[in-house]
């Protein structure tokens, strides 16, 4: 396993989908949720603070519900997408309007990247996802095998180091 040059995850038929949106973009993930909760139902659902709870209210579907992102709750899933429990993220992030916590945001949408989680910024791309047929059936997900990567700079830096 330390010798390739990938590592395979399996996304199961069930996936965990983060819900997570700033405040001026809020509304329109509860409506996207309750629109596509037929899809959603079959899926286990978190989200950060008060997106997860209005989801929950509007949809009536169980929504975990960690911290808000300014108190901590985009790095809670990003730790979630590092141990393997989140599949999806759904993130309706505002592009107009500055956030307190933007480098919580920027670190979450790295950590999506560096894990191969498929990630929607907008409900466009949501709905292409939910919509995919990877929706109700397996998946496995290609990430660098950063132990490798590792490895071989250390060996770069001893030879360079004997030079």
């Amino acid at each position: 396993m330390l010798l390739d040059d990938y590592i395979y995850f399996k996304i199961d038929k069930k996936k965990h989908i983060a819900l997570i949106a700033h405040d001026g973009k809020k509304k329109e993930l509860a409506e996207w949720a309750e629109r596509n909760k037929d899809i959603l139902k079959n899926h286990f659902l978190c989200g950060t603070g008060t997106t997860a709870r209005l989801i929950s209210e509007k949809t009536g579907l169980p929504v975990k519900g960690y911290n808000s992102g300014p108190l901590g709750g985009d790095q809670q899933i990003g730790s979630r997408i590092v141990e393997g429990n989140i599949d999806f993220v759904v993130f309706l992030w505002d592009p107009l309007e500055s956030q307190p916590h933007d480098p919580d945001v920027k670190a979450l949408l790295r950590i999506a990247v560096v894990y191969d989680i498929p990630i929607a910024n907008n409900l466009a791309t949501a709905d292409f996802l939910l919509a995919s047929k990877y929706m109700e059936e397996e998946y496995n997900r290609k990430v660098d095998n950063f132990n490798k990567n590792m490895m071989s700079r250390i060996q770069k830096f001893a030879e360079s180091d004997n030079k």
